[in-house]
């Protein structure tokens, strides 16, 4: 929200179907209670709400994949309902996974159909003044970053291009939306970008120039990013001129995070006494192993590669753990302790070298929670410059 203040452009946020649905998601908020939270948010950044599009992201049966289609479904289709009637605008109709009782591979046929259904019920439950922009594609990244080790990563065929269009087109026609089609504004393909835990596949432009081809015959709709977490500056002006007009931005965010607290915790342990300092690292290990859930099918390897992919796996599992009561406790308590601390410019320049220079130069207050914004705010402005 302050990135786009400053560009004075507009905020498309997104929540995913595992972050939030009809049953809280793990974030433990429902749509309604997401769009609230975000315009909360926005009323105390002073960023106007119509200044924000909201975005459902992977809207299908993804958070009941253990369960048998038709019961996936209907649980997908009231999630889809309940995003509609909260005003979320630009739909991700993804029924590319399968379920319980799904044949291994899933047919084409099969996920745009399902794709319809749920798009028939936004249809149906959105409010009548407002007309909700469609994104559909199948070949989606893993979300959170690959598990193993990448070396490369195919980019999108154009004839799977034609294919999934042609396809959702006409499960679209058979559902009778042929008026909503025209509302179907991006598709999801794999560029070529991805991350794993230790290392980033770089875009490549000269790979996916075919797909500039598709763009051509097409003019209608632009393409979809995901996973693009993590690429070089340069690289979001490439992505943007070549026609992948929508880069979604996650893991990148809260690395930074968990980045800008570690730093402060370590300036902490340089001003603050043992006895009074926060102990954040210390909480947020406990905390992951108290409760390993969210991290133990990723990481592997023996103890020392585990404790240190907790930490710094591009991936961030970390992020599931810093709403924690305990982890939220040590993050106030650093706060607290480094605003009755000046930071020392020395200190600073060594934990925090980009923030340093803001702050010497004027532009960012020597303020605990500004610096981790600012941190943050380093990897959105990359974003920014490339779709200004």
């Amino acid at each position: 929200m302050q990135q786009a203040l400053a560009d004075g452009t507009h905020l498309l946020l997104e929540a995913t179907s595992n972050q939030v649905n009809q049953d809280g998601g793990y974030t433990g908020m429902t749509p309604a209670a997401f769009r609230e939270f975000a315009f909360g948010l926005a009323a105390k950044a002073g960023l106007s709400r119509d200044r924000i599009t909201l975005g459902g992201d992977h809207l299908g049966p993804n958070p009941w994949q253990n369960q048998p289609a038709r019961v996936a479904m209907e649980r997908a289709a009231e999630m889809m309902r309940h995003y509609a009637v909260a005003g979320f605008t630009k739909i991700h109709l993804d029924a590319s996974m399968r379920c319980a009782d799904d044949p291994a591979v899933l047919p084409d046929e099969t996920v745009a159909q399902r794709s319809a259904e749920l798009c028939r019920v936004a249809e149906l439950a959105a409010d009548g003044a407002t007309c909700p922009m469609y994104v559909i594609g199948t070949e989606v990244p893993v979300p959170g970053g690959a598990a193993h080790a990448l070396t490369s990563v195919d980019v999108t065929r154009p004839e799977a291009v034609e294919r999934t269009l042609e396809i959702h087109r006409r499960a679209f026609h058979a559902a009778g939306l042929d008026a909503v089609w025209e509302r179907v504004a991006a598709l999801v393909v794999q560029p070529g970008v991805e991350f794993d835990h230790d290392s980033v596949i770089e875009y490549d432009p000269q790979k996916a120039a075919s797909l500039q081809e598709v763009l051509k015959a097409h003019p209608e709709i632009v393409f979809e990013a995901h996973s693009t977490d993590y690429q070089q500056p340069k690289v979001y002006r490439e992505l943007v001129q070549d026609g992948f007009a929508v880069l979604k931005v996650g893991p990148a965010l809260t690395f930074a995070l968990r980045e800008a607290l570690y730093a402060l915790a370590a300036i902490e342990r340089e001003l603050v006494s043992h006895e009074a300092c926060s102990g954040l690292v210390e909480t947020m290990e406990k905390a992951m192993m108290a409760d390993p859930g969210h991290w133990t099918n990723y990481y592997h390897g023996d103890e020392h590669a585990q404790r240190r992919l907790r930490v710094y796996s591009y991936s961030d599992r970390i992020r599931y753990y810093w709403n924690k009561p305990e982890v939220e406790t040590s993050v106030e308590r650093l706060i607290a302790n480094l605003r009755r601390s000046e930071i020392p410019e020395t200190v600073l320049s060594q934990h925090l070298p980009e923030q340093y220079e803001s702050v010497r130069a004027g532009d960012l207050e020597n303020y605990p929670k500004a610096l981790a914004l600012a941190k943050i705010r380093s990897v959105l402005k990359s974003y920014a410059a490339a779709c200004c």
